[in-house]
């Protein structure tokens, strides 16, 4: 028996496995560079694209030059930490320092192997740095090209290779780029050289280049800081150079987006604030703030939120702060949210940015991203809860002291999947613009709405329009003829239209309360087939039945069918073939049969219901049964919604007062903010965020205004029996 031990000797291949394979591109591969120089204070970095052809392809003399004024590298450093892999330099600055340089930055590189970067660009490397203290300038040579790619040959021949067999040369050499005496052109001045900093040429290029490759790595360098308020002063500046021309593309870029984000949103959302500790969300959209937690109704109303998070466990993604802008891509001409298509085009270039301690993580907010799975998520679930990826441009804001479970990638391509930090973080972000679309922008949608139809009413109305005809064409009889032809054909049309929209609201009402009713019917049919099905297995194994088994057992079954019947009875009032004509209803008697339907319901959420009189007179309306157990039906749905979200004694309390034909129907669930309270009767805006269709109160409505009578909120303090929401059904006749 032999023991040994091993050292672990990594191949040289490695470094194409950490630079050229695990760099996704040749911009990220810059990025990393640049991010170094920010590291190093660098308040600019020039980068030269020098000797490229004139279509952007490289040549043998083709080279790539990242010069800034960081505080470079002495011999020790070189030797010490950039030559050695996965060095913890900075990891350990970032313990000592607590993570800032000595300018305040937050230093961005922790993992020491950013710098293999430099290898998906080229195969030759030419370092020249110099730190303030030195008296001369050191030089770092990596000259890779007599190997291949994989480092399996060298000059042609296959060769087994490991790291610690490649050479890299170093040298000190007098002062001759780092002298005060020098200028160096930056933008549209000459600016003087500093005795500090980093030079880094890379030749023998590896990729032919392209103008799209290069707009790419101006906008996305450009974004590597947040893009918001260009007009604050930044102590870090970029700058690139094609064969000695300054590119300036990302100036005018920034310059238009910033326009568009001050003048076209619907909604800006502003000083956002995610607090972990308390669970609040907290905001400011178009200057009215506002603040959430997720004990709120309104949150927990978000289908997403029970599905993704819980008010009961703290969330481990940490503090965030976060802005957005939305915008409305449908808005109409001569309104100030339309957007031109060119317009639309450069909003389509921008989702939600990603920064951490005021630097971009890759690749989130490129056009083509979709971190926040939105795309994804609309593509199986109604698109109309979500605000697209295209209108919405965003920044997310992170801290490595406040968010250290949202890691970045070895590969700097997003943040590492650990299954629940991201997870949390990515569905919190998702719960705010989900409820900035349920809430404030379907609130606008509305609004919208209310505007054009005004608008078709007041300028385009069919009726003043014939009448106009007729009364240009006075002295034409046979013109007249044919306009009133053509305005009685109308007339009949915009009946059979009002029909079909009577027939579609009845039958949406039908759909409403039937899934509501059927909830209990399916119960108890389970119920009767498990019984059944047990009892026909004993059947079968033989033997005679004990027959007050048997009576028990039919007895029960005879009950809970007896249920379903009178159950099915009570929905079918609701069928379109049984509520043509209309009669003089109880309305307390109707009332009764919804309570029976929740009954179950009720009980199994702790809510108590006090149905009384206040006046000895009956109310009756002359009605069809349908509409008010319609009604009934979505007001004990909404009810039991909302109530099942509070901790508090569950409360309905119903008033019937038939001398002033009305009744009050009341909760002390949460209640309707004052802010929605003018849009729950409008189709498709529902309380209850994604739970909700937005079509129960607006259909109850529609079909008691057929017969004079309203259904609206209590605007009386007499009328508000409860803390939570109270309506007021009137059923006197409307003058």
């Amino acid at each position: 028996m032999q023991n040994k031990i091993y050292q672990i000797r990594p191949y040289a291949r490695l470094i194409t496995m950490l630079g050229e394979q695990l760099i996704k591109n040749e911009v990220i591969a810059l990025s990393e560079l640049i991010k170094n120089s920010y590291d190093a204070d660098a308040s600019w970095v020039k980068v030269s694209f020098c000797n490229f052809n004139n279509d952007y392809s490289i040549n043998e003399k083709s080279k790539i030059i990242i010069q800034d004024n960081g505080i470079g590298m002495n011999q020790q450093i070189i030797e010490k930490s950039w030559l050695n892999p996965a060095t913890p330099t900075k990891l350990k600055q970032k313990q000592a320092q607590k993570g800032k340089t000595p300018k305040g930055r937050i230093l961005q590189g922790e993992k020491g192997i950013g710098r293999f970067a430099i290898f998906k660009l080229g195969a030759t490397i030419k370092i020249t740095t110099k730190t303030e203290k030195d008296n001369y300038e050191n030089l770092v040579l990596y000259d890779f090209s007599k190997y291949d790619n994989d480092f399996m040959q060298e000059n042609g021949v296959e060769k087994e290779l490991y790291i610690d067999d490649l050479e890299v040369q170093y040298e000190q050499n007098e002062i001759i780029n780092f002298s005060a005496n020098n200028e160096i052109e930056f933008g549209i001045n000459n600016i003087p050289m500093d005795v500090h900093g980093t030079i880094i040429e890379i030749s023998n290029l590896k990729s032919n280049w392209s103008e799209n490759k290069f707009k790419t790595l101006q906008t996305d360098i450009g974004k590597m800081l947040p893009i918001f308020n260009p007009t604050e002063k930044k102590d870090f500046d970029v700058k690139f150079y094609l064969n000695n021309k300054l590119m300036s593309y990302n100036d005018e870029y920034i310059e238009k987006l910033d326009s568009l984000l001050e003048s076209k949103p619907v909604f800006k959302v502003r000083n956002g604030y995610y607090d972990e500790q308390n669970q609040t969300i907290s905001f400011d959209i178009n200057n009215s703030h506002k603040k959430l937690s997720f004990a709120d109704s309104e949150i927990n109303a978000l289908k997403y939120f029970k599905d993704n998070l819980s008010k009961e466990k703290k969330t481990t993604c940490g503090d965030f702060s976060f802005e957005f802008y939305i915008f409305d891509f449908n808005a109409s001409e001569n309104t100030k949210y339309y957007l031109s298509n060119e317009e639309k085009y450069k909003i389509k270039q921008h989702r939600v940015y990603l920064y951490r301690d005021g630097v971009r993580v890759l690749p989130y907010g490129d056009s083509d991203d979709d971190w926040l799975h939105i795309d994804t998520l609309r593509g199986v679930t109604r698109a109309a809860e979500f605000l697209s990826n295209d209108q919405v441009v965003g920044c997310i804001y992170i801290t490595n002291e406040k968010n250290k479970n949202l890691k970045d990638k070895t590969n700097r391509e997003g943040l590492i999947d650990d299954g629940k930090a991201l997870k949390e973080f990515i569905s919190i972000i998702q719960c705010i613009l989900r409820y900035i679309r349920a809430y404030d922008f379907q609130m606008y949608l509305i609004n919208k709405d209310k505007i054009q139809e005004a608008k078709l009413i007041k300028e385009e109305r069919p009726e003043v329009f014939f009448q106009k005809l007729e009364e240009s064409f006075k002295d034409d009889p046979k013109a007249i003829k044919t306009i009133n032809a053509c305005s009685n054909a109308y007339k009949k049309e915009k009946q059979i239209l009002n029909r079909r929209i009577e027939q579609v609201e009845d039958l949406a009402a039908v759909g409403l309360s039937v899934e509501t009713a059927s909830h209990d019917i399916m119960m108890i049919l389970n119920i009767v087939y498990n019984k059944l099905s047990d009892t026909y297995k004993d059947l079968q194994k033989g033997g005679s039945p004990d027959p007050s088994t048997l009576k028990n057992i039919f007895s029960e079954l005879i009950t809970n069918v007896s249920f379903i019947k009178d159950s099915m009875k009570d929905v079918q009032i609701l069928f379109p073939s049984t509520k043509h004509r209309a009669k003089t209803v109880n309305v307390k008697d109707i009332l009764d049969k919804v309570y029976q339907i929740y009954k179950n319901t009720l009980s199994e959420n702790n809510i108590f219901v006090n149905i009384y009189a206040s006046s000895d007179s009956s109310l009756e309306a002359k009605t069809r049964d349908a509409v008010l157990f319609q009604t009934f039906i979505n007001l004990f749905d909404n009810a039991i919604y909302w109530l099942k979200t509070v901790d508090e004694v569950r409360k309905i309390e119903i008033e019937i007062d038939g001398n002033n034909q009305r009744l009050v129907f009341s909760d002390s669930g949460p209640g309707i903010r004052d802010d929605i309270k003018n849009y729950i009767f409008e189709p498709f805006f529902s309380g209850k965020g994604e739970d909700g269709r937005g079509l129960g109160l607006y259909i109850a409505k529609q079909l008691l205004d057929r017969y004079d009578y309203n259904i609206d909120l209590a605007d009386t303090e007499m009328d508000m029996h409860l803390k939570g929401a109270n309506f007021v059904l009137d059923f006197s006749k409307k003058e």
